[in-house]
């Protein structure tokens, strides 16, 4: 699929939207007050989404 110049596939779709579960995860930690785990999730949603923009 090609959107906006950039060729995505499956995988990118899937790793783009892991990515903005993960941030929704985030923002539910950091409602509760528990900032570590918000941080590790933080760190995991980052990760899907650099996977997300460099998988071929």
């Amino acid at each position: 699929m090609n959107v906006g110049g950039m060729e995505l596939s499956y995988v990118n779709v899937l790793l783009f939207g892991l990515a903005v579960f993960l941030l929704m995860g985030v923002i539910s930690f950091v409602k509760q007050g528990l900032k570590i785990a918000a941080l590790v999730v933080l760190v995991l949603a980052a990760l899907a989404a650099a996977g997300g923009v460099m998988w071929a």
